[in-house]
């Protein structure tokens, strides 16, 4: 009788034009399956869980319940076994009226009904919930059993938890919400997606251009089989959910390859997950579109043409350093020298330079990688961070027998890299000895060339923001300001560009390096040798109407 109804329920569903395919079917209403099997009826369509749910309460003429109804309600949970409604996907609970009620995810699973009727009664109601509901509200109810005297969770999640929710996270409905997010990631050009879990549901963010943007949510799909879709991708362990995970994969999102890094994290309301993407089609830069002045790319031409030494770059995370020294190697790339570098992680695939990633769960660290590339036999080295006192001992030293040694640190300014340097334990003298160059840089939006509009400054400008002034800027002075449009999104830009900084060591300068040396009087001797700063080639910028004042006070401070 039951498998009867449920190949009507199909009947109706495919007149309804719901289901997306026929293979299964047979599986997932046949008499005598789980309500787990039955539930892949759902993965067969078009619906979310909850317009399932909805179609199923129309087709049996039964009332629909919420997740917030059961979790509110008083739960009559204590009286069954846990593996039998976990089994049996229901949830038995006290209606308002006061009569007793079973939610269930599949009105035809007969056997569920009659062993819950043993317990509660022949007028027990039937309520359709989608089988995630059931799941958040049984993990719930059931958990309460499972907290220590000290208040504490228990320590790991049990195994039927852990296999219901790989089931979920396999499901059609996660996968394609997983994918989905991707693919609209890609297509916005975002760097990252943020997805992090709070009381109300989980929250979507993506960085566009530097900056965190909200998009909207996966609807109807359990959160924790979000999180769970997104560790199977990265290969990480759904199990553990106490600890950070890191992990990587390669995937295809529409037509586009793409690499992604997945940082998992456990917060008070769940895991939250950032994921990087790197997509596999963009291409190297080539120098004039990195935003150099006419100046500073003369500069950095003839530095490259340097057979020794060190040229370090410096920003924060997500500054485009990477990007910077990616160009420079491509520049390098030629059939004559052999470039080798390390990273974490490789994010440009040059190709004709050897590039390796640093895995330190091995031994692979930047030190380690870098002892093996001086017996290599290398022309150029590219470190991809120095991040402590041996990686910059060994760089320096690198750079003293004969190679040419490209890098990154984490400085506010091209002249605070020397005294991090000797902070790490660089000795002065050999600073001075190496060190050919610093770059500084930070990423401005660029201004959407389609909506961008020319406006006059007024003096209510400057009272608004008496920055302007200080930058040089005066009232009648024409710049460009955002406007917003299809193109960009609304937000008045569309892309971004670099503003630089690049000192180079002089003798005057060298002659500052000592084991005090204080980075101000560097900066100082710099500006007045013609180093243009970060804020003056912001200014610049501003003026040629590639960017906004807003964009260069937000990333630059005035000194």
């Amino acid at each position: 009788m039951a498998s009867d109804v449920s190949l009507q329920f199909v009947e109706y569903l495919r007149q309804s034009k719901h289901l997306t395919m026929v293979e299964g079917l047979d599986d997932a209403v046949g008499p005598g399956v789980s309500d787990r099997r039955r539930a892949k009826l759902w993965e067969l369509t078009d619906l979310s869980a909850g317009e399932f749910a909805d179609e199923a309460a129309r087709f049996y003429a039964l009332e629909r319940v919420t997740l917030q109804d059961m979790i509110s309600a008083p739960s009559l949970a204590a009286l069954f076994s846990q593996r039998f409604l976990r089994e049996m996907m229901v949830f038995p609970y006290r209606s308002s009226d006061g009569s007793a009620t079973l939610a269930v995810a599949d009105p035809t699973d007969v056997a569920a009904q009659r062993a819950t009727q043993i317990v509660l009664g022949a007028g027990v109601v039937i309520r359709i919930a989608t089988s995630e509901d059931l799941a958040v509200v049984l993990n719930q109810r059931l958990g309460e059993d499972d907290v220590d005297p000290a208040g504490g969770s228990a320590s790991q999640p049990r195994e039927d938890d852990i296999e219901s929710l790989r089931d979920l996270a396999s499901g059609a409905p996660v996968v394609r919400a997983v994918n989905d997010l991707l693919e609209k990631a890609v297509e916005l050009r975002a760097s990252d997606i943020h997805i992090e879990p709070f009381p109300s549901g989980l929250v979507v963010r993506m960085r566009i251009d530097g900056l965190l943007r909200p998009v909207t949510a996966p609807a109807g799909v359990l959160p924790q089989a979000v999180i769970s879709r997104i560790k199977i991708v990265a290969n990480l362990n759904i199990a553990e959910r106490r600890l950070p995970q890191d992990g990587a994969a390669r995937l295809r999102t529409g037509r586009a390859d793409v690499d992604i890094r997945v940082a998992i994290m456990p917060t008070q309301h769940g895991e939250s997950a950032v994921i990087r993407i790197l997509p596999k089609d963009r291409g190297l830069l080539v120098v004039e579109k990195l935003g150099f002045s006419s100046s500073d790319d003369a500069t950095l031409r003839r530095l490259m043409k340097l057979p020794h030494g060190m040229i370090v770059i410096t920003g924060p995370t997500g500054s485009g350093k990477t990007t910077t020294l990616a160009t420079i190697l491509s520049i390098l790339n030629e059939p004559v020298r052999k470039i080798l570098t390390i990273e974490d992680p490789v994010e440009y695939e040059i190709p004709g330079v050897n590039q390796s990633q640093v895995k330190p769960a091995i031994g692979l660290t930047f030190a380690a990688a870098l002892r093996s590339f001086v017996r290599q036999d290398p022309d150029v080295i590219m470190i991809g961070e120095v991040r402590d006192s041996e990686t910059a001992h060994v760089a320096v030293h690198a750079a003293l027998t004969g190679h040419l040694v490209l890098t990154t640190l984490h400085t506010e300014t091209a002249a605070a890299a020397v005294p991090r340097l000797l902070d790490l334990g660089v000795e002065g003298y050999l600073l001075r000895s190496v060190l050919r160059a610093v770059i500084a840089q930070r990423l401005v939006r660029q201004l959407c060339e389609r909506c961008k509009s020319p406006r006059a400054l007024t003096n209510a400008d400057f009272a608004e923001d008496p920055r302007l002034a200080t930058l040089g800027f005066r009232a009648g002075e024409v710049i460009q300001e955002p406007c917003g449009c299809e193109r960009c999104g609304g937000t008045g830009y569309r892309g971004r560009l670099g503003v630089f900084e690049l000192l180079e060591l002089t003798s005057d300068i060298r002659e500052l390096i000592s084991e005090k040396t204080d980075g101000l009087k560097i900066d100082e001797m710099a500006i007045r040798a013609g180093m243009t700063t970060m804020l003056a080639d912001g200014i610049a910028k501003c003026r040629a109407g590639l960017t906004s004042p807003a964009e260069i006070l937000r990333v630059t401070t005035v000194r």
